[in-house]
């Protein structure tokens, strides 16, 4: 069964930048295109990039984070990274792996001065 584990939330002040990452197990990872979303509180989770197989060669944004938000993959560590830069306070969520009907724990992701 497939999984998902997030990790390199934090606090940020606007402006800055964080990594984060996400390690899959338990499918074939090299496969399959890879999606982050996110979810404020009080909002429908959205959409945020995704990244194709199996060499990352189409990268999708949402228009939101277009121009600040890079994905990319590591089939050899089977983790796709999120760097965002240029945060703003609406950046403020968990933010998940997903594929398909996997999803991951999330990781919190708060922007505030």
């Amino acid at each position: 069964q497939g999984q998902f584990v997030e990790s390199g939330g934090g606090l940020v002040q606007p402006g800055g930048s964080l990594r984060l990452s996400c390690v899959a197990s338990g499918f074939s990872f090299s496969s399959y295109t890879i999606n982050w979303y996110r979810q404020a509180p009080g909002k429908e989770r959205e959409f945020v990039a995704s990244i194709t197989a199996p060499n990352g060669t189409t990268k999708r944004y949402a228009d939101n984070v277009k121009g600040r938000f890079t994905i990319s993959r590591d089939n050899a560590k089977t983790t796709v990274y999120l760097q965002m830069d240029s945060l703003i306070p609406d950046d403020t969520a968990v933010y998940y792996c997903n594929l398909r009907s996997i999803w991951g724990r999330g990781t919190q992701v708060t922007v505030s001065s």
